[in-house]
């Protein structure tokens, strides 16, 4: 390989060191867009994502690790029950927490006064219950009686204060630096924050114009009115519910334009928007054509299967150890926010067994499976042949 000589004179060391410095700063500016509380990067393909305030429900969407923006997440509930209220209340004060603005349709300001009570970090919680599960784990039941290793001992085997001893609290200090994605709440205390004024609530109130068209230009308005960098939540809880909307909604010819008016302003370049709806089921099935068009306009359907109360046996099974709360009822994951022309996304819980629980402090999606059944001790006596003895018979 032969190299040409360039005539070109080199500058001095003052001014190649002046020239990228003053440029990188612009360079920094323009390329970066300006970061938002709540808001990250997507780990499948850095869409920006916020938090839904349930973990467990974060890591079912498609492994984007929350609800990405301008996508919206349907969620149906069988029976007379209200956990979708409860994901939509965990949804509305993470907005809160997050100094983000959150748009309730059709619900008072009582509704914005029940939100869950701030608990602190999820990944603090999480942490904090991962290590007391480890200090509870023994090698044998008769080591509890034991005290800890070294502790009475020589001081030979006592701890000495090394570098692995200040990495817990480097990890604390790091996690203490960087703001939470996502956070825990109790639903048995009620929400004190200063960004629970950012709560606007959009009524239903009856005007000349349909009822949904009022409703999105009032959310267009409130929307085209913020700051360009604000993260907008819209809440639609129970939709059209016949204590709440007027029976004339309930047409297609109604209901449709407005999903479609809903999506094409969350698809704005502009808007910086994320939607929430529930829906019950015991009103409106999944096997009617409205329901089934709500699904194909929406970017995420689930579906919660509450355990009826005469299955205390199924949800007292359900759990894997003794330790855990039994299940209440089962999720189905119909649908995921999957953008398959940028190739984003993936849809392998789609199909998958998930149950869920509702705690006071949180709500957790895990997989549901079934402990081996227990043996019929009566049908196998009748099943055995007459000619063999029976166990109580025999001796050694």
């Amino acid at each position: 390989m032969s190299f040409r000589k360039r005539n070109i004179g080199l500058t001095a060391g003052t001014d190649r060191a002046s020239a990228p410095n003053s440029s990188a700063p612009l360079q920094h500016a323009a390329s970066t867009p300006e970061s938002s509380p709540g808001i990250r990067p997507s780990p499948d393909d850095g869409r920006p994502t916020t938090s839904t305030g349930t973990p467990s429900l974060d890591n079912l969407l498609a492994g984007h690790g929350g609800l990405p923006i301008g996508k919206v997440l349907l969620i149906e509930e069988n029976g007379t029950t209200d956990f979708a209220g409860a994901l939509l209340r965990y949804y509305a004060a993470e907005g809160v927490v997050q100094d983000q603005k959150i748009h309730v349709v059709g619900m008072p300001e009582q509704w914005g006064r029940s939100l869950p009570g701030l608990v602190g970090s999820a990944d603090a919680a999480d942490d904090k219950k991962d290590r007391h599960k480890s200090e509870r784990m023994k090698i044998a039941w008769r080591y509890e009686r034991l005290g800890e290793f070294g502790a009475g001992v020589a001081g030979s085997r006592a701890p000495t204060a090394n570098s692995g001893d200040q990495c817990p609290n480097a990890q604390n200090r790091n996690q203490a630096e960087q703001p939470a994605f996502c956070h825990s709440f109790d639903l048995t205390k009620r929400l004190t924050h200063p960004g629970i004024t950012n709560i606007a609530y959009v009524p239903l109130a009856p005007s000349r114009e349909p009822l949904f068209v009022s409703v999105h230009k009032r959310l267009q308005a409130a929307i085209s009115q913020s700051p360009p960098n604000t993260v907008h939540r819209i809440v639609l809880p129970s939709l059209l519910n016949p204590t709440t909307y007027p029976p004339e909604v309930c047409q297609p010819e109604n209901l449709l334009p407005f999903l479609h008016f809903l999506k094409a302003l969350l698809s704005s370049p502009m808007v910086r928007a994320t939607a929430m709806i529930t829906i019950p089921l015991s009103l409106f099935p999944r096997s009617s054509g409205l329901v089934r068009w709500m699904e194909i306009l929406s970017d995420g359907v689930i579906e919660l299967c509450p355990f009826p109360h005469s299955a205390d046996s199924l949800t007292t099974s359900g759990a894997a150890t003794a330790h855990e709360e039994p299940p209440q009822g089962m999720l189905k994951v119909h649908k995921l926010p999957v953008l398959h022309e940028r190739g984003g996304g993936s849809d392998q819980n789609i199909g998958q067994d998930w149950a869920f629980t509702l705690s006071r402090k949180k709500f957790e999606v895990k997989p549901f499976s079934l402990p081996p059944a227990e043996g019929d001790r009566e049908a196998q006596d009748a099943a055995a042949p007459s000619g063999m003895p029976k166990k109580a018979d025999l001796e050694f």
